[in-house]
């Protein structure tokens, strides 16, 4: 008679002890029951969605603004000579914010799974209103020399700071409070602030460089998009103080075994040791994200007007209705991807930049209106499913109890590396080179990792996040949803 081995007895225990085997699992795995199950009204998420999204528009229009006026930048904060210096100088500032968002991410991530994630989302808000209200108050480099860029740095590393609690908190507090089931569509929401956010400020500076000559674009009308920021900071204050924290910490809080104590005691080399797969494979997405997203909405006026020497206002315009159209389409594609999952979206917009790159470059160097917008129309659509999907794919990476501080460092370390770089780096290698269609093969190179990273990660949408109750729109749902573990 042949020797069972353990693996084989332990493969058939379910058939020869059905019951005693149900019960173990039954034990392992208690039923959901009513109470378990988290009911959001659907007003109260879309509140917590516009206080989230409105924070997020802020931020974007605040470094929207820098990069739209790089050059101006450029001229009123380094001293006068070389014009591409003075833009590499500006942008290299523009890069100085992301090199202390990780920092950020780590000061406010792991305090928002402790205290909450209001608390720090509110906290962020101020201390980025102040800072860029403080940008658009420092005088030239003509008027106080040196101490101008030494400001101007300062005030970008403190932007950079308070953004590094920004993202990863606002894709969590969206992420928290929506149902499973429509987790993407109210995601799309955060980068629909995003958008907003990158076209007023491209709207405001088209706007500020037809109707003023450029002495006073450079003495002062450059201050006004930065001075608006701190009434649209207080909207968003007010918005995001009128809310209760999420549900999911709300019920972290509540258990016993989960309780704000012991979340202190965790260090972050230990949440990095247990949660690093989940980190490398978000560092990876939002590398992939991120340069293709700054690529098009941040430099790509620097390189039109700089590099391709377009009229800038021109590549204003032309960039402007390709926000407009993702604006209009992001929410579907969130929709859509509640149906058909993140993977299969992720991957489309990977692959769609992989294949359109080179061609879409090629169109924006013949130079005229139609192929200069059908190349950046073509980016756009591709950037489309990265923008309308991440914010919902992100914070289900990771467990709720350390879900702000993990996702906050890992996005914020790919954003530092990656993102806030790509002007920079991609000035750099044209002008080392000297072939301007860098900006494509640096794009390429970012669709490779995007389509390595959709490939490898789980599905999640219509699924609850990881450590957090099911989460669904009405009572009934959740009646239904305990039924079914009965049949």
């Amino acid at each position: 008679m042949p020797v069972q081995t353990d693996a084989e007895a332990s493969a058939s225990a379910p058939s020869r002890h059905r019951l005693l085997w149900r019960a173990v699992q039954r034990r392992k795995n208690p039923p959901l029951r009513r109470s378990d199950i988290t009911v959001t009204e659907e007003s109260t998420v879309r509140k917590a969605v516009k206080a989230a999204a409105l924070g997020n528009a802020m931020e974007w229009f605040d470094f929207g603004i820098y990069s739209y006026l790089a050059v101006t930048i450029g001229k009123v904060f380094f001293p006068s000579g070389n014009g591409t210096a003075q833009v590499l100088s500006s942008l290299a500032t523009f890069a100085v914010a992301f090199l202390v968002r990780p920092l950020g991410g780590l000061f406010f991530g792991p305090l928002g799974d402790r205290i909450g994630r209001k608390k720090v989302l509110s906290f962020t808000m101020i201390m980025m209103a102040s800072s860029t209200l403080a940008i658009g108050l420092i005088p030239s480099y003509a008027t106080i020399g040196f101490w101008s860029p030494a400001l101007l740095i300062l005030f970008r590393m403190l932007q950079g700071f308070s953004t590094g609690g920004e993202y990863g908190g606002a894709s969590t507090f969206i992420a928290e409070y929506a149902p499973d089931k429509r987790r993407g569509y109210f995601g799309s929401f955060l980068e629909f602030g995003t958008l907003i956010g990158y076209t007023s400020a491209a709207g405001l500076v088209t706007i500020l460089t037809v109707t003023l000559a450029d002495s006073s674009m450079d003495s002062w009308g450059w201050r006004i998009p930065f001075l608006v920021a701190a009434p649209i900071g207080l909207v968003g204050l007010y918005l995001r103080l009128k809310l209760d924290d999420t549900p999911a910490f709300q019920k972290l809080e509540d258990e016993g075994s989960s309780n704000a104590a012991e979340r202190e005691s965790l260090p972050f080399w230990q949440v990095f040791r247990t949660q690093w797969r989940a980190m490398v494979l978000c560092i990876a997405l939002v590398a992939a994200y991120n340069i293709t997203d700054y690529m098009l909405l941040s430099y790509m006026p620097t390189y039109l007007s700089d590099t391709l020497h377009y009229s800038s206002t021109s590549a204003l315009v032309s960039i402007i209705i390709v926000m407009l159209v993702l604006m209009a389409a992001i929410t579907f594609v969130g929709r859509f991807s509640d149906r058909i999952g993140r993977k299969p979206v992720l991957m489309a917009g990977s692959v769609g930049f992989l294949v359109v790159a080179v061609p879409s470059f090629l169109l924006i160097k013949q130079g005229g209106i139609v192929p200069v917008f059908a190349g950046l129309l073509l980016l756009g659509l591709c950037l489309l499913p990265y923008v309308s999907v991440m914010s919902a794919s992100l914070p289900a990476l990771f467990p709720t109890n350390v879900r702000y501080g993990s996702l906050s460092i890992a996005f914020n370390i790919s954003v530092s590396l990656f993102g806030g770089t790509t002007p920079l780096v991609t000035e750099g290698l044209i002008s080392s080179t000297g072939d301007d269609l860098m900006p494509a093969y640096y794009t390429m190179l970012a669709a490779v990792v995007g389509i390595i990273a959709a490939a490898v990660m789980k599905e999640t949408a219509r699924k609850p996040l990881e450590g957090s109750p099911p989460a669904v729109a009405t009572k009934e749902e959740a009646i239904a949803l305990v039924e079914s573990q009965r049949s």
